[in-house]
């Protein structure tokens, strides 16, 4: 995927997007206790960051699979390397969760798990929680119960002839969510797997099959298309559409399609800025920043609080730029030797 800058760097906004809705809460927090005003920003729905991750996900799944259709073995080598890629990083971040919540619980937001959710967190698998709530112990792990999900469907689809991976793939995702609308709410995990956001996967996939058909888009078409998935990420920003799944995925998912179309249908002759390059570095350390944020926030607030008040935008300044700087370290020296480790492990 080195190629495809466009594409990294959309991961890395969206791990970056993620990171700025979690660290208003403890700016306010911290804001609060110094007696100073904070008013959070809403000029973007943070949280669509996950749609943008959805759709680049089906992107890639179709992408980098090319030699894997029409292979004997592909379906196992698939979940194989998607497990190598996705687990020891998650595992990893769970295991701290836990060991934060033995040694410190009120450092964390959180009740305690039991065991039921400890195991169904580290197979990826939906299990409510004692409080009621349909989350792994680790909550922003409630994404990779759906990736796996997506993750599983493809893999299998992959002893299917080559044109039909996609569209199998994407009737089992309509199928699960159809379910759901007519029959729900399904218990789980049928009815967590069911929701529209699933959706966002198949159209990845499509825009993954419409570059390998040939389709480009001039540069003036393309940044176009990117100022019309700005365009509905303000919209989505100004409507009250939490509860709104379809609503969500309309205006949310249709944003992350038009950017993922936007960042991959260019052809590639022009070579990357700088800037360009470094943005997509941090795209590479994307799932780290993603997992990795929460704990630097965290950590960085409690450091804070018997410090000088200060004002409440440093906090969040100097957060984000510790998550990032985090997330580099821990791709650079955890989450790649460990993915290579178990790859190998694995066969894969």
């Amino acid at each position: 995927m080195s190629h495809l800058y466009g594409l990294q760097v959309l991961r890395a906004l969206a791990a970056f997007m993620v990171a700025v809705h979690h660290v208003q809460p403890d700016a306010a927090l911290l804001a609060q206790r110094a007696g100073l005003s904070f008013e959070a920003s809403h000029l973007l729905p943070w949280l669509a960051g996950v749609d943008i991750f959805f759709v680049v996900s089906g992107f890639i799944m179709v992408h980098a699979s090319d030699g894997l259709f029409d292979r004997p073995g592909a379906t196992r080598l698939f979940l194989a390397r998607r497990i190598a890629r996705i687990a020891p990083l998650y595992w990893a971040a769970t295991s701290l969760f836990l060991l934060v919540a033995l040694a410190a619980p009120g450092a964390l937001n959180s009740g305690a798990p039991d065991l039921a959710q400890i195991v169904g967190s580290y197979l990826f698998w939906p299990v409510v929680s004692p409080q009621g709530q349909l989350q792994p112990v680790y909550s922003l792990g409630w994404t990779l119960n759906y990736e796996m999900l997506f993750y599983a469907v493809f893999g299998l689809a992959l002893a299917l002839p080559r044109a039909l991976v996609a569209p199998a793939v994407t009737l089992a995702l309509a199928a699960l969510v159809w379910a759901q609308a007519a029959f729900g709410p399904l218990s789980p995990p049928f009815g967590f797997w069911g929701q529209p956001i699933v959706l966002e996967f198949a159209a990845g996939m499509g825009l993954a099959l419409l570059r390998g058909a040939g389709f480009r888009l001039g540069g003036g078409w393309r940044w176009l298309t990117a100022a019309l998935g700005i365009g509905l990420l303000l919209v989505a920003a100004r409507l009250e559409i939490d509860g709104q799944p379809w609503l969500t995925v309309l205006l949310r998912g249709g944003a992350a399609s038009l950017l993922v179309l936007s960042a991959t249908s260019g052809d590639g002759r022009s070579a990357p800025s700088a800037l360009v390059r470094g943005l997509a570095h941090v795209g590479d350390a994307s799932y780290a920043l993603y997992l990795v944020h929460p704990f630097v926030i965290r950590g960085l607030r409690i450091a804070m609080s018997g410090a000088a008040p200060g004002r409440p935008i440093l906090f969040v300044i100097l957060a984000l730029a510790a998550a990032i700087l985090a997330a580099l370290a821990v791709y650079r020296w955890f989450e790649r030797p460990a993915t290579d480790w178990l790859r190998r492990r694995l066969g894969a």
